[in-house]
């Protein structure tokens, strides 16, 4: 067997001015920065549009044309079943 990894601590970047103007730990490299953030006319439109909350879909927010929507149905719809069948179990 190996040597255990070690776990490297790494430093919290607490000063307002650098938080505000670098995209902090974005710099995977041993030498260089992190990237200075640009104003936000230079990003594409579809990354402010993204999901940020962790939690699946609700239904209402799929299309019933696609896949996912079925997938995030037949998820549902066994979960409920499970549930079901305990309440049967404990009667």
């Amino acid at each position: 067997m190996g040597q255990p990894v070690k776990k490297v601590k790494l430093e919290v970047e607490t000063d307002p001015k650098r938080l505000v103007r670098y995209c902090c730990g974005a710099n995977i490299y041993i030498t260089g920065s992190d990237p200075e953030l640009k104003p936000d006319s230079e990003y594409p439109e579809w990354l402010w549009t993204l999901r940020l909350d962790r939690r699946p879909p609700d239904l209402s927010e799929l299309d019933p044309e696609d896949y996912p929507y079925w997938r995030r149905l037949r998820k549902l719809t066994l979960r409920r079943k499970n549930q079901l069948r305990k309440v049967d179990k404990i009667k």
